[in-house]
């Protein structure tokens, strides 16, 4: 069922090259997919863009992401670091369309509104993202895989050994973290809220670096400079999702318009980065029915809502009609980052809970009412239920999700390394996707490696590692 707990978590697996949590997929018969690489766009009038130019404005998009990556990778040194990814896509508009009429400053701005599709990658701005640390941005290679039967099966089996043979306290709120501040004395105290203390020989903390942004008090003695230094260097996002259904999928109805024409190339030899939307790299045996709606849609930019959306943010959404079967169901995710998660999460936090279903789809039915189809008089066409993550209102949380690599960024690659270390002396680990191999930050992989890697060093110190 799509309101699963995991289907509020992660959904894609990042990468197919020797990657773990893809084994762990296949060995739990966990249904993964290709999208198909199609795309529907809607421009900023709420107009739907013919897949021809759908694709070529795609296309443009992504060769401005590999250009960027490319830079970023071979020259970070000399990168401003308050210069962004968007900075270097609006010089790059004008060196592709240097001509000075209305039709060239036009098609600019359209390459430049599609960009924005960035935020639901990293769950910031796209004027946000370093352009000095994107190179941070690029994760294993391979193909980026959906989970259509959700994580429920991989977490289990992660959590099989912990459950069989560990104690696991749930609902349990650490308040504070005492550690030694010599090297022989290493005890570490946890202080739980309304419950008695205990003591470890090692604690390794997975809290999200948004916690760990609003909770640095929590360690005592305070954490080293440098270390606090990293936690507030690195930047959190407001990555959030919105799962809308509806009796059934009135946009998957097979249509006569150009919107199975491919609007996406799979070409391997670009950088391959995390998704959330659209990913370049796909598939071309996708098990996704051609005459199905695309598998991604992006409003960009859209001022026709300007009563709800005054600010135009734009609006991406996943077509879970498309998903195999078995695990299809009618059901729109809309991804939303950034200022938009923000709202979302205010107008949640400011209502009571028999408003919420109300607020959020007059919110983001200017959206889905253009999609193909819709008839506002067909109860098929009207929402039964809607799930919103709302990560922004959450404390445990952080308040937001994914770590993510700002302007303003000075040592994003040290900061990493920083936090991955943590402070042995003092018996205190950090682990979790801030605290990855630098392929894998803020990725599924890249927590699950964390967390193996920060277990490795606790048996080193023990001298507990031999074959």
């Amino acid at each position: 069922m799509w309101t699963n707990h995991t289907s509020s978590g992660p959904n894609w697996i990042h990468g197919t090259d020797d990657n773990p949590i893809l084994d762990l997929a296949k060995e739990t018969k966990t249904t993964t997919m290709n999208w198909d690489g199609r795309q529907s766009v809607f421009d900023s009038q709420g107009n739907h863009m013919s897949d021809k130019d759908a694709a070529k404005n795609t296309e443009h998009v992504w060769t401005i992401i590999e250009r960027a990556m490319k830079l970023s990778n071979e020259t970070s040194t000399t990168i401003p670091a308050d210069k962004s990814l968007f900075n270097y896509f609006q010089e790059q508009v004008v060196e592709m369309f240097p001509n000075k009429n209305d039709e060239a400053k036009k098609q600019q701005q359209i390459i430049l509104q599609m960009a924005e599709m960035w935020g639901a990658f990293v769950g910031s701005p796209i004027q946000r993202q370093s352009l000095k640390f994107f190179w941070l941005e690029e994760c294993i290679d391979g193909e980026n895989l959906f989970v259509a039967s959700t994580y429920d099966k991989v977490l289990k089996k992660i959590a099989e050994p912990a459950l069989k043979d560990a104690t696991m306290l749930f609902e349990h709120k650490v308040q504070r973290i005492i550690s030694g501040e010599k090297t022989e004395d290493t005890r570490v105290t946890v202080e739980v809220e309304g419950r008695q203390s205990m003591t470890f020989d090692e604690v390794i903390m997975t809290a999200p670096l948004g916690w760990l942004k609003r909770n640095l008090g929590a360690f005592v003695p305070e954490l080293p400079k440098r270390l606090t230094e990293a936690v507030g260097s690195l930047g959190y996002g407001h990555l959030d999702k919105v799962y809308i259904s509806f009796p059934k999928a009135f946009w998957n109805e097979p249509t006569n318009d150009d919107s199975t024409s491919p609007s996406a190339s799979r070409d391997l030899s670009k950088p391959n980065v995390t998704a959330t939307t659209a990913p370049i790299h796909q598939a071309t045996d996708s098990p996704v029915n051609p005459a199905h709606y695309p598998g991604f849609t992006h409003w960009t930019h859209p001022t026709y809502a300007s009563e709800t959306n005054p600010e135009s943010w734009d609006q991406e959404a996943v077509n879970l009609a498309a998903l195999p079967e078995g695990s299809a169901h009618p059901t729109l995710l809309f991804y939303t980052f950034g200022p938009t998660s923000l709202h979302i999460a205010q107008l949640l936090a400011s209502n009571p809970q028999t408003k919420h279903n109300t607020l959020l789809e007059s919110f983001f039915a200017p959206y889905y009412t253009k999609l193909p189809n819709y008839n506002p008089k067909d109860p098929s066409c009207t929402p039964t239920a809607i799930l919103a993550t709302a990560w922004a209102n959450d404390e445990l949380a952080g308040y937001g999700s994914y770590c993510n690599f700002q302007v303003g960024l000075e040592k994003g690659d040290e900061d990493v390394e920083t936090l991955r270390r943590g402070v042995p002396e003092r018996g205190v680990w950090l682990a979790g996707e801030h605290c990855a191999p630098f392929v894998a930050l803020g990725t599924v992989t890249g927590a699950y490696w964390s967390g193996e890697g920060v277990a490795k060093r606790v048996l080193q110190a023990y001298g507990l590692d031999g074959n």
